[in-house]
């Protein structure tokens, strides 16, 4: 079984390798410029890195035809990786917006179109794709990246319906506040705050969404599609 993490030198994406390694897949661990990070991670889950910029559709498929050439199939795809940009919505620049809604919606979407078509030949596979908290509730400040992850949200159940008669599963896991580099831009303070908001009284780890994502991969969830799984901790009830 091949499975394909992007996003995954670090973080939700790293812990997802290595879980879906634990489960008997040769992972994929894609990366945009971190290519030690993402090569440790290769070599201590026996998988192989892989580079593109998501953000450039021609890197997307320079990428996808290159692992097709070599591996002949994904049976597993990871939508993992993401920016963030934070500030007020009327200061973001034009450049900085549309390269978030590229790389965190678009990128996701180019790249489960490429791989798509041999899913449907060998009439099955996963793909699971990782939204947010925010783009289920919108947060202040990260008015783009709470559109892109609605977006990842409505791409989910859409891609689900389309592919499901072909044996295809489309689900997404939406994290609550994780401990990962991308919100190390909070401070400590805001941190301790956001963990009290939490009911479950903590901040969540990458491994606490790996192992939703692994269950998502397997045959444990064979009659699941089209479903936002919530990793929270509570924080949205």
């Amino acid at each position: 079984m091949i499975a394909l993490v992007t996003g995954a030198s670090r973080g939700i994406g790293a812990a997802s390798a290595r879980r879906l390694a634990a489960d008997g897949y040769t992972v994929l661990v894609h990366y945009c410029s971190a290519g030690e990070k993402a090569m440790q991670i290769a070599a201590e889950t026996g998988g192989e890195a892989v580079q593109a910029d998501l953000g450039d559709f021609a890197q997307i498929g320079r990428m996808a035809e290159d692992i097709l050439r070599r591996y002949g199939k994904i049976d597993a795809l990871v939508n993992n990786a993401g920016i963030a940009l934070t500030g007020l919505y009327q200061d973001i620049s034009d450049a900085d917006a549309l390269r978030l809604m590229t790389v965190d919606l678009g990128g996701a979407m180019h790249l489960t179109k490429r791989l798509l078509p041999q899913m449907l030949r060998q009439h099955s596979g996963v793909i699971v794709n990782v939204a947010s908290v925010w783009g289920e509730t919108g947060a202040a400040c990260e008015v783009h990246y709470s559109a892109a992850k609605a977006g990842i949200i409505g791409f989910t159940k859409a891609l689900a319906k389309e592919v499901g008669p072909s044996g295809i599963r489309v689900n997404c896991i939406s994290p609550g506040v994780i401990d990962t580099d991308m919100n190390r831009m909070h401070d400590a303070e805001t941190m301790q705050a956001l963990a009290e908001e939490t009911p479950l009284g903590r901040i969540g780890t990458p491994e606490d969404c790996a192992e939703v994502i692994a269950f998502l991969c397997s045959e444990r969830a064979g009659f699941l599609t089209g479903q936002i799984i919530p990793v929270n901790g509570g924080f949205l009830i």
